[in-house]
């Protein structure tokens, strides 16, 4: 009843300022008496307008229209990329990295070491060729018996297997890492250009 009353109150208040009457509340869509309050604040007197300079405004949209010309006819700065770009000093042929001279036990002993190297590459390569042709050879002599036995199981024996391949293996390094090596840290100075625009 009181709820009813105040809408009734606050739309007879209102309907003088407001333009429109608010509705009764027949469901949750509609307003209730916050909206009253919340509606308060628009009984106050719109404010004046500032009288706009039309010289001052057309003078501004003429500035800004030169600008967008200007900057129209001026082709876009492009950044170079540096990175793609190598100095001509390292593109010389006639740079050389010069290295400390070794003393003559270190070279004594790294001439030694790379005979010993290639000793036991050698002895690795021929043991791996005498394994391959003892291989190849039984491979064959079993071709030949197989044949003597069955026609249709030489034929399927030599025939290529297709998932042999793709093949992948990881040989060994260059040159094996050093026990306890410590290597030392690079000096990071940072030259990077700043374009601005």
């Amino acid at each position: 009843m009181l709820a009813v009353a105040g809408r009734g109150l606050c739309g007879a208040r209102l309907s003088s300022w407001l333009p429109q009457t608010l509705p009764h509340r027949g469901s949750h869509w509609q307003a209730s008496l916050l909206a009253c309050r919340a509606s308060l604040p628009a009984r106050a007197q719109p404010k004046k307008k500032k009288k706009v300079d039309v010289k001052k405004e057309q003078a501004q949209k003429d500035r800004m229209k030169k600008k967008i010309r200007k900057l129209e006819k001026a082709a876009p700065e492009m950044i170079p990329i540096e990175d793609f770009i190598t100095p001509l000093k390292y593109s010389d042929s006639n740079r050389v990295r010069s290295l400390p001279p070794l003393s003559f036990e270190e070279s004594e002993r790294r001439v030694l070491l790379m005979k010993k190297w290639c000793l036991f590459k050698q002895k690795q390569d021929e043991a791996e060729k005498k394994a391959i042709q003892s291989l190849v050879e039984a491979q064959q002599e079993a071709l030949k018996e197989l044949r003597l036995e069955s026609e249709e199981l030489y034929e399927a024996a030599i025939r290529r297997d297709e998932g042999l391949f793709p093949f992948e293996r990881d040989g060994p390094n260059y040159t094996p890492p050093l026990p306890g090596y410590d290597p030392p840290e690079g000096k990071c100075v940072d030259v990077t250009k700043v374009y601005t625009q």
